[in-house]
C-alpha cells in the first residue's frame, strides 16, 4: 500500500509493557466494553451494494502468551475471497444460527480457519462492536491461548497466519494515520500498523488501536 500517511496524533500514549501480562489482561478485557473509542466510524459510509441492515459477525483476538512475550496472531486472507481479499484480518466470520453466542462464533470459526483447537483457548471478554464500510457488525472476543497449538490453515480462505508482538500493536507509536478522497468527493480516514511484510489496515487497524486505548487508559489510572 501507498496511500499518503502522516504520524497518528491520539489522546492516549503507549502501553508500558510492564502491563502486558495474562494476569493484567485478564483483569483489564474482562467483560464486555463497549465504549465509544477513538477510531474511525465507518459505519456512516457504506460500499456500493452493501447498505442495510449489517451482517453479524464475530472475530478472535487470540493473544499467544509466548515464553518470550506476548503476541497476538492475525490471518492474510486469500487473494479471491469477495470480501475482504487478501487483507489482513483477525479469525472470525459471519455469525450462523447454531451458534449460541458471539464468543462461539469466534472459537468456530478460528477453528475452520486455521485449526487452532479452542482447547488452548481462554476467551476474556468482548471489545465493542466495529461496523465496517462493507456491511458488517463485528464483534471482537479477546483471548489468550495457550502456546503448544498446530496450526493447520484452510487453504481456501487463508494464504498465511503469523503472529505480531502485543508490545508492538500497543505502542501509538507504530499506527499511521490515513486520509483517502473517494471518486465521489467524499473522504475516508482510517488507520494502519504496518509490520514486516504485512500490511494491516482498515477494521484490523482500527480495532487493533481500540483494545491499545483501552489498555492504555487502565494502565495510566493504576500509574
Amino acid at each position: 500500500m501507498t496511500q499518503p500517511w502522516v504520524p497518528s496524533v491520539l489522546p492516549f500514549g503507549p502501553v508500558p509493557e510492564k502491563f502486558l501480562t495474562p494476569s493484567w489482561l485478564k483483569q483489564v478485557l474482562a467483560g464486555s466494553i463497549q465504549r465509544p473509542l477513538n477510531i474511525p466510524d465507518e459505519s456512516l459510509r457504506r460500499a456500493p451494494g452493501r447498505e442495510g441492515t449489517p451482517v453479524e459477525a464475530a472475530v478472535l483476538v487470540p493473544i499467544v502468551m509466548r515464553p518470550e512475550g506476548l503476541t497476538v496472531l492475525l490471518t492474510q486472507r486469500t487473494a479471491h475471497l469477495n470480501d475482504h481479499a487478501g487483507q489482513i484480518s483477525f479469525p472470525g466470520g459471519r455469525v450462523e444460527a447454531s451458534d449460541v453466542d458471539v464468543r462461539a462464533t469466534a472459537l468456530r470459526e478460528t477453528e475452520e480457519e486455521t485449526g487452532l483447537s479452542r482447547s488452548f483457548v481462554e476467551c476474556l471478554g468482548g471489545l465493542p462492536r466495529y461496523i465496517t464500510g462493507t456491511g458488517f457488525s463485528v464483534s471482537p472476543v479477546t483471548a489468550l491461548v495457550q502456546p503448544g497449538f498446530t496450526l493447520s490453515p484452510d487453504a481456501f480462505e487463508v494464504a498465511e497466519v503469523f503472529e505480531v508482538p502485543l508490545s508492538f500493536l500497543t505502542n501509538t507509536a507504530n499506527y499511521r494515520f490515513h486520509q483517502v478522497k473517494l471518486a465521489d468527493g467524499a473522504q475516508r480516514q482510517y488507520y494502519s500498523v504496518p509490520w514486516k511484510q504485512f500490511f494491516i489496515w482498515g477494521a484490523t487497524a482500527a480495532m487493533l488501536l481500540g483494545m491499545c486505548q483501552i489498555l492504555s487508559e487502565a494502565a495510566s489510572a493504576q500509574a
